[in-house]
């Protein structure tokens, strides 16, 4: 039997590769320094249970000078990776410094870490090589999202952990220095895959949902042992940031699934959320995606208790992105990726006006998620978008960048790979002087 994630340019790759002096099509902006990393699995043995459960791989561009000075692929090189671990000690403990490490990569405190949620981050060096597990001196004891926030006022890295054991879900707090500062459970009924979570200047929101673990399914073996749930009531959980060990306000929703958020504000006594919506997800099983998913906004009026909710597009798109430097603050314009039924684009949403355009990619080439990457010091402004895209006619990749202020207008530069990158998730432009 074919299975699609191991077909195609899910495939994995075999070879770890590096190349320099890349050619490019266009001219690579002069103000651009710095890496362009993204994450995503790949499979060592050309074998996986579930495309989530790949081997970490990480692709990345050097760019400085208006060139692409090299190219870089390189596994995470975890427990997992090299001695077979679980993630389960002897004793039936959760080792969290077993994991694959597939899903992300950020920078943090001048540390770069590829992240997965089952598991503790692993530090990478600039060039992709694997210095370890980073548990911050010890002190961080569950595994940590993918989608951790990092305000950009105080420089505060905001995430958690779940777990199928109590406690279900831990927030956590990292200071600017890369210091675990702070730690606490937040009270859910069940187990439930939380894979992201919402930041604002003043507030954090947590999602649960109904996609819940099942001890069947883990039991039998290698796969995401999550299940819908049409019993579990979907919650948005608000905890004031200037009170993190306060009560967390849980506000109903409509049954979702929400794998990824675009970015959340505060406006005055409300909280407007944007995020892709699934109506739900894995009802029968986990192992493929039987619903699609669109923007959706959520107002949260802490004064009323209401929540009112709206479909912000209909075009289907997933990994959103903004202007991180906007996180948790009235970011105006929001993007995302197509990759549906054939046809690939990129979609820039303004939120201020509900406005869109849109860069459609011919002959069936299809951009994984884009990474903003500024053209300026001013947040919202100038800037590009950076992606990876897929060429099925060569079964190469290329580095496409894009003016985001002008989406529908040909790429900026095209660079082209020395091989093919596959789908994958996410990652970030990593300037030098950010």
């Amino acid at each position: 039997m074919t299975v699609p994630y191991l077909t195609g340019n899910y495939a994995p790759v075999t070879e770890e590769v590096t190349a320099y002096e890349l050619p490019c099509t266009g001219s690579i902006p002069e103000e651009l320094t710095g890496w362009y990393l993204r994450n995503g699995p790949n499979p060592h043995a050309a074998a996986s249970k579930h495309w989530f459960l790949g081997d970490g791989m990480v692709h990345g561009v050097r760019i400085e000078g208006g060139r692409a000075v090299s190219f870089r692929n390189r596994w995470v090189r975890t427990s997992t990776f090299t001695d077979g671990a679980t993630g389960m000690d002897a004793q039936g403990n959760r080792d969290f410094s077993a994991g694959v490490a597939n899903t992300h990569i950020i920078r943090h405190a001048g540390r770069t870490l590829a992240l997965v949620e089952s598991s503790f981050p692993y530090e990478l060096t600039c060039d992709l090589d694997t210095l370890g597990p980073h548990d911050f001196d010890g002190k961080l004891t569950t595994a940590t999202t993918a989608h951790p926030k990092t305000c950009p006022v105080t420089g505060e890295l905001h995430f958690f952990g779940y777990d199928f054991r109590e406690p279900y879900l831990t927030y956590h707090r990292a200071d600017a220095s890369g210091t675990l500062e702070f730690s606490r459970p937040i009270d859910v009924p069940a187990p439930t895959m939380v894979h992201d979570f919402l930041l604002t200047a003043n507030h954090v929101i947590f999602l649960d949902l109904p996609v819940v673990f099942d001890l069947e399914m883990a039991m039998a073996g290698p796969t995401m042992p999550f299940r819908w749930s049409d019993d579990y009531q979907a919650r948005m959980g608000v905890l004031r940031r200037d009170d993190p060990h306060g009560a967390v306000r849980w506000f109903d929703i409509e049954p979702c699934y929400i794998f990824h958020t675009l970015n959340a504000h505060d406006e005055q006594d409300r909280i407007v959320v944007y995020a892709m919506r699934y109506p739900s997800m894995w009802r029968t099983d986990s192992q493929g995606f039987d619903e699609v998913a669109t923007l959706w906004r959520w107002t949260i009026d802490l004064r009323t208790g209401v929540v009112s909710e709206e479909q912000v597009d209909d075009r289907v798109a997933e990994f959103p992105r903004i202007d991180d430097r906007l996180a948790g603050l009235d970011a105006r314009f929001g993007h995302a990726a197509v990759n549906h039924r054939g046809q690939g684009a990129l979609l820039r949403y303004d939120l201020h006006t509900g406005a869109s355009a849109a860069h459609e990619f011919a002959d069936g080439r299809i951009p994984g998620e884009a990474a903003f990457a500024p053209a300026d010091d001013n947040p919202g402004g100038d800037g590009y978008l950076m992606t990876y895209v897929y060429d099925p006619a060569t079964d190469r990749s290329d580095l496409v960048i894009l003016d985001a202020t002008d989406l529908a207008a040909d790429p900026v530069a095209t660079i082209h790979l020395p091989q093919r990158v596959p789908f994958g998730f996410h990652g970030n432009w990593l300037p030098d002087n950010g």
